[in-house]
């Protein structure tokens, strides 16, 4: 069996990611054993769907359970069409999270908990201001 966890880094001993599809490290690990592979996100940095496109590097490595804080809608709906089973609201250690869900503490989540590109981060307006100085004359010569 192989889980995936968002990871803030490459090792067991790095925290849970919050955000599925933007997290920095995806760790596949045998929850059995503790083997692992870490997977840097190619998709962190799309301008959209690195939800789906990451819930589909998921189903392509045969993973069955994902372990994350949050799971927006479009990732939810392509682990469900894949079969993958997710488990959203964990933090703490990886290790931990693992050991969490072999003891059967954490639950399958029945839904996403987030909004769409809830991991995108803020935009904001841009509050420029030109320096033009606006110094053309009005007066024809």
């Amino acid at each position: 069996m192989k889980i995936a966890v968002t990871s803030t880094g490459p090792t067991l001993e790095d925290s849970v990611e919050a955000r599925f599809g933007r997290c920095a490290y995806f760790l596949i690990i045998d929850p059995d054993t503790l083997d692992f592979e870490a997977i840097q996100n190619p998709n962190i940095a799309l301008g959209g769907g690195a939800g789906i496109q990451s819930a589909q590097l998921m189903a392509n490595k045969g993973v069955e359970v994902v372990l994350t804080g949050n799971c927006g809608p479009n990732a939810f709906q392509t682990f469900g069409a894949a079969g993958i089973r997710v488990i959203t609201g964990v933090s703490g250690q990886i290790k931990q999270a693992v050991e969490m869900y072999k003891s059967g503490k954490l639950t399958n989540a029945e839904a996403p908990n987030v909004q769409s590109h809830f991991g995108m981060g803020g935009g904001g307006m841009g509050g420029g201001r030109g320096m033009g100085g606006g110094r053309g004359g009005r007066f024809g010569g």
